[in-house]
């Protein structure tokens, strides 16, 4: 039999349809009837059609109701009546709102809307309402669609989160309206079709057509699955649209959001030998379901022509003229293709030192440091952001009370330098000092006269060789001391961590205690946003010579590389992911770790030197994102003991699982260059951290046969922007405020906690009301899991004293905590790294 339905088209009848509405009246009454009695009433109802010749959708309606009432079931024929009357409401909301918006096509997503958000709250009759406001008179079609996106993430509150999901779907609807009319303008009907034109345009980097046959690109194209847009909200979808999706350069969308991830998966498996599209369907999968999200230069540029895949470098600046301008030359270079950096002052010689002999001729590190910020502002990434450098300096460096006030808003301006973030590195001896007194002295030196003098570089030891060799440095009358009360540094380092957010805190001793490459070197700093610790060694001119080429004369210089790092990162989305499912979690994670190795090998490097140390350690980082969401979802509060064996056992797991990914690559590609000789040959690795179970006793015997393919592997970034990508809190920080309006180009963009509801509600506590030792504690015990560091970030409030914050750079250091990123006061504004956002 043919049913013709409300819009006059025919569709064959189906029974069961019929069924599935009488159950929902049946329920709605508390009772469960058997298949019996439903397939009784459904003969009775089939009966009455056939008798009345009844073909239409209202009439089987209106039969059903009157068997229902014949039945004896007048409770569920009552709520069945009900029922039909709200979906008429749901029909009317749907065609009055696509008809206002000028757009029939509206009405299935609509239609799906209202499938997938029942509730009273998420009614389309409030989103008709709030259109109401916006709508005029003149407005064109896109104008209209606009205004009724406005209107749905204008509803987005506390008490009906989900608006934000639905606006998403609306933002969806209308790029996707506009990227298909480009499309048919083009005359292009394919995924293959539309990789050669973007190629073509320029926009898409050759080597991806090159590298995979037609075939390939269309058998990946199957693995297209549209509906993971369903995932995003509303912010994280604008985000991706405006920041990361392919647009020409006069800024017109031509890529969805799933054509993004599998372009991305296509490039981070170009090389794969073996079972080459099986790692572009796991890449996919991993970053279209918003398990993993890379970092944010991977997902601007991957697949792109200028592919610079990289967050972070960090550069050693040695104390020369040549070597200080070559790293000043880096930092621009790096900046130039949008990486952020970290830069080691501890070698460079103070205020009032020697040059060639002549006294108090150096002018120290400050007036090198304002050349840092400077090239930061003029080298501003094409406009679209300004570059960003952390300068790091030794704690017991002559200049440290100048830089402390680098940032401050007091005292000389000639001296500021408002644009870079200073970062301080502490043995243990100068906490161990500070908790003990603050009245004793503290002696500030040269690094350049201790290396004269003494014939050493005291930066180039850690623990109690370094604390053995400084106290000889302060009893040697021939190198001058800088002489300051403790409390007087400790004034100024906290002066400047409340007032600004920085200095940044590097624990060096702690980091180079944990180096498991320490073999090969020394870890003087960390990165921009203080998740890396890697090996460095500055670069050095090795000669110079003139020479004939080609009937030319060229002057070479020939330098030796040193060590520059790079982190490359990718975050776990925990709050996204099953992370007590040992096998789900173990497959993302070595999912990831394979995408962040062939990262290494596709890279486009600015520096030659950055190439030659990615490619020596092969370093990955890979971090987290989503932990506060993650023990929200878990009610699990912040401030209890069961936050932190909760997150002990999930970070063992994920640094087993890295490790164990790592070295099976390994075993299919070989060990990174300087794995003999490490901790991860010898097995101190596993000693240092207490791993003693039968789990971990397999990992350690595949890496003694196989060895490891990276010599860093978990570092923990910010995910500031890439948070908010895959709907979750970013990195290991609580959230600001479960619920707030972001100001957003003349509306007002409600924010809100990862599926806030009254279960998550009270587990969302602002950060700034946290017991901020209890964050310490956490980091503390995450900290023995990750081979690397964690940005993690203090939220102090005004009331906090100053004694107050030092206790918890103590705790921190009696933690193991290798690093402290920003210290966020509730009435400052800092600024987020967006380089190492992964």
């Amino acid at each position: 039999m043919e049913i013709t339905k409300r819009n006059g088209r025919s569709e064959t009848y189906d029974g069961h349809k019929i069924i599935t509405a009488m159950k929902k009246a049946f329920e709605s009454t508390g009772s469960n009837p058997a298949p019996s009695v439903m397939a009784d009433l459904l003969h009775a109802v089939e009966e009455g059609l056939s008798e009345q010749n009844i073909t239409s959708v209202e009439g089987i309606q209106d039969q059903v109701e009157r068997t229902l009432m014949e039945q004896g079931f007048f409770a569920e024929a009552k709520n069945y009546i009900l029922y039909r009357q709200k979906r008429s409401l749901l029909r009317d909301a749907r065609a009055a709102l696509s008809q206002s918006a000028s757009d029939r096509k509206l009405e299935q997503v609509f239609r799906k809307i209202q499938k997938d958000f029942p509730q009273e709250e998420y009614s389309l009759l409030h989103l008709s309402a709030k259109y109401t406001a916006f709508s005029k008179p003149d407005m064109k079609p896109e104008e209209k669609l606009s205004a009724l996106i406005k209107a749905a993430v204008e509803l987005t509150t506390q008490e009906a989160p989900r608006w934000e999901f639905i606006a998403a779907r609306l933002l969806n609807y209308q790029s996707r309206q506009a990227i298909d009319a480009r499309m048919e303008e083009a005359r292009i009907t394919c995924f293959y079709e539309k990789l050669r034109y973007l190629t073509d345009q320029g926009l898409y980097g050759s080597y991806i057509l090159e590298q995979y046959s037609r075939e390939e690109i269309e058998e990946a194209a199957l693995f297209l699955d549209d509906s993971r847009d369903e995932l995003f909200t509303y912010a994280g979808l604008d985000l991706l649209l405006k920041r990361y999706c392919i647009r020409t350069k006069h800024h017109i969308l031509l890529e969805t959001p799933q054509e993004m991830f599998l372009g991305i998966a296509l490039h981070l498996a170009m090389k794969e030998k073996q079972n080459r599209l099986i790692w572009v369907r796991k890449f996919y999968d991993c970053l279209s379901r918003m398990e993993v999200t890379m970092a944010t230069p991977t997902l601007s540029n991957a697949r792109k022509p200028y592919h610079q895949l990289s967050s972070c470098f960090i550069d050693t600046v040695p104390d020369s003229l040549d070597g200080i301008y070559r790293s000043v030359d880096n930092f621009a270079q790096v900046s130039k293709f949008g990486g952020g950096m970290g830069l080691y002052f501890g070698k460079v010689r103070a205020t009032g030192s020697s040059i060639r002999g002549f006294v108090g001729a150096a002018g120290g590190v400050i007036r090198w440091i304002k050349l840092v910020n400077d090239t930061a502002v003029a080298v501003d990434q094409l406009g679209m952001r300004q570059g960003a450098a952390a300068v790091y300096l030794d704690a017991w460096h002559r200049d440290l009370p100048e830089f402390l006030q680098l940032r401050t808003n007091n005292g000389d301006d000639r001296m500021k330098a408002h644009d870079i973030f200073p970062a301080v590195c502490y043995p243990d001896l100068f906490w161990k000092m500070a908790k003990e007194d603050l009245n004793q002295d503290w002696y500030l030196m040269c690094p350049h006269e201790i290396l004269t003098v003494r014939g050493y570089s005291l930066e180039d030891y850690y623990g109690g060789e370094w604390e053995k060799r400084y106290l000889e440095c302060i009893q040697d009358s021939r190198i001058s001391k800088r002489v300051i009360s403790l409390k007087e540094i400790v004034r100024l380092i906290l002066k400047s961590a409340v007032e600004t957010g920085t200095p940044f805190t590097f624990n060096r001793d702690i980091v180079n205690r944990a180096n498991p490459n320490s073999h090969r070197g020394m870890i003087y700093c960390s990165n921009l946003c203080t998740e890396i610790a890697q090996n460095m060694s500055p670069i050095e001119t090795v000669s110079t010579e003139i020479k004939s080429e080609n009937g030319d004369t060229v002057i070479v210089t020939t330098t030796r590389p040193g060590d520059f790092v790079v982190c490359n990162l990718a975050s776990l989305s925990l709050g996204n992911l099953p992370v007590e499912n040992d096998a789900c979690l173990s497959d993302v994670v070595a999912t990831a770790v394979r995408a962040l190795d062939n990262v290494i090998d596709l890279n486009f490097y600015a520096l030659p030197y950055a190439k030659l140390t990615n490619r020596r350690y092969r370093s990955i980082g890979l971090g987290v994102s989503g932990y506060h969401h993650m023990l929200a979802k878990r009610q699990i509060p912040w401030e209890s003991e069961q936050h932190l064996s909760f997150v002990d056992d999930v970070f063992e797991r994920i640094n087993r699982a890295a490790i164990a990914a790592s070295s099976a690559i390994a075993a299919e590609k070989g060990s990174y260059e300087y794995f003999e000789g490490s901790d991860w040959q010898t097995g101190a690795y596993f000693d240092k951290r207490g791993y003693t179970s039968p789990e971990w006793e397999q990992v350690r015997q595949n890496v003694a046969a196989h060895g490891i393919r990276n010599a860093y592997l978990l570092a923990v970034a910010p995910t500031s922007s890439t948070s908010i990508l895959s709907g979750t809190t970013a990195g290991l920080d609580p959230v600001m405020k479960r619920f707030f309006l972001e100001e957003k180009k003349g509306f007002m963009l409600p924010r809100v906690a990862p599926e806030l509801s009254m279960k998550t509600y009270w587990y969302y506590k602002n950060a700034h009301l946290i017991d901020q030792s209890m964050s310490v504690r956490a980091c503390g015990v995450r900290q023995r899991h990750i081979d690397q560091a964690q940005s993690m970030n203090l939220y102090i409030t005004n009331d906090y004293t100053l004694r107050q914050v030092l206790s918890l750079y103590v705790q921190a250091w009696e933690c193991g905590v290798k690093t402290i990123y920003y210290v966020r006061s509730k009435s400052l504004e800092v600024e987020e790294c967006e380089s190492c956002s992964s």
